[in-house]
């Protein structure tokens, strides 16, 4: 066995005691002895960060509404230990999405980029394909990461526009991306939709663009529904009833958070 294949043996068996910490840390050491990520890499990793960093906004979320409800109700000492709690966990959330921008930035987006421009395969090659597909995933990343961010900057600050503007361009050259080169069943296509609407729901405040981006996306998937075949239907399909209780929840008068691609369930392709 490979020092690769042990590191990603490690990971698989940290996701099974649930030791998302030592799951991520197995595949940055990975993505740092350098190459490509195979499919079932990029996944492994997509899982680690995304129980890592959804543990603390799942906390973030909790302790925001109790600061806020102590706030309400006057009590002072509850609502200066939950501003205190709550900052510490932005430090946490803070420096784990840096984490996970710097290793899109400095590896996983750029060695696809070299692989691209080196590939000498024609049109629908497999190899070409297979690179499109890892370009629109880590781009998705980049978008959500810095979304994840933006959720949790109370102020106006410079910082603050430059994580959203990284995460709406991040979304949009993926978008772009996948229109012209996957289905619109594609699960990573589906799960970018889903995502993106999402930051125009909550980030942007934006229900008009959120609620078209999301109901354009389930109805072309809609239409080529038959075509599924067995290896995604089970992916595509989860991801199309998030974009349908999506729309239902921004349409109706009750305001709730929406889901997205990366709560309470896995991304595609994680079985």
């Amino acid at each position: 066995m490979t020092d690769r294949e042990r590191l990603v043996a490690n990971a698989k068996l940290a996701e099974q005691a649930e030791r998302y910490e030592d799951m991520a840390t197995s595949m940055r050491q990975v993505i740092q002895m350098g190459g490509l990520l195979q499919a079932e890499e990029r996944n492994i990793l997509s899982v680690a960060y995304k129980n890592v960093v959804g543990a603390r906004r799942s906390s973030w979320r909790i302790v925001s509404s109790i600061e806020k409800k102590s706030e309400e109700t006057g009590n002072e000492i509850r609502g200066r230990l939950a501003k205190k709690y709550r900052e510490d966990i932005e430090k946490e959330l803070n420096g784990i999405c840096e984490i996970v921008l710097n290793l899109l930035a400095d590896h996983l987006i750029k060695s696809v980029d070299a692989s691209l421009e080196d590939c000498t395969g024609e049109g629908e090659s497999e190899e070409r394909v297979g690179l499109v597909e890892s370009k629109v995933f880590y781009l998705k990343m980049k978008g959500d990461y810095h979304r994840y961010v933006a959720e949790i900057s109370t102020d106006r600050s410079d910082r603050l526009k430059h994580m959203v503007s990284e995460s709406e361009g991040a979304y949009e050259e993926a978008f772009g991306i996948c229109r012209e080169a996957m289905r619109p069943t594609h699960p990573i296509r589906l799960g970018l939709a889903l995502n993106f609407s999402v930051f125009y729901y909550e980030i942007r405040k934006d229900e008009k663009k959120a609620c078209e981006l999301a109901k354009t996306a389930f109805d072309e998937a809609l239409a080529l529904i038959d075509q599924l075949n067995e290896e995604t239907y089970k992916d595509s399909t989860l991801i199309m009833q998030l974009l349908r209780d999506n729309l239902t929840l921004w349409t109706s008068d009750e305001k709730i958070s929406p889901t997205d691609n990366d709560d309470d369930h896995e991304e595609p392709g994680d079985n």
